[in-house]
């Protein structure tokens, strides 16, 4: 079963943390997706840049909408995901336990529907 690690923090939190501890942040990370490679359960991973960085893309009455920086007004945001394949939840917890951001924000752990192979989709 394929799982998304969702990493939040608040990107407020950036600016008072110094660039020693975001440098050491991202070693950690980097030490994290090497550990769950020589596992063998990563899929793939991205550090995601600021959300003054997305544009949002929102249907509202049919028609798209296009929208610069975060979708809502929030303190939160969405730094990162790391897709694993385990075989349940409780292994897929006892990874996200271990990412460095369950130390200092949020992981959300949800569990994949479909995900595509070889160009079509196929149920997880």
């Amino acid at each position: 079963m394929r799982y998304m690690l969702l990493f939040h923090y608040s990107e407020e939190s950036e600016e008072t943390l110094g660039a020693e501890a975001l440098a050491e942040g991202q070693r950690a990370m980097t030490a994290y997706a090497a550990t769950l490679e020589q596992a063998g359960i990563l899929v793939s991973g991205q550090i995601l840049q600021p959300s003054t960085a997305s544009t949002t893309l929102t249907a509202t009455g049919g028609e798209p909408r296009i929208q610069d920086g975060p979708y809502a007004d929030t303190k939160e945001q969405l730094g990162g995901v790391v897709v694993i394949d385990v075989p349940d939840l409780d292994t897929a917890l006892t990874w996200a336990r271990q990412a460095p951001p369950a130390t200092w924000g949020t992981v959300e752990i949800r569990p994949g529907a479909v995900h595509i192979e070889n160009g079509a989709w196929v149920p997880s």
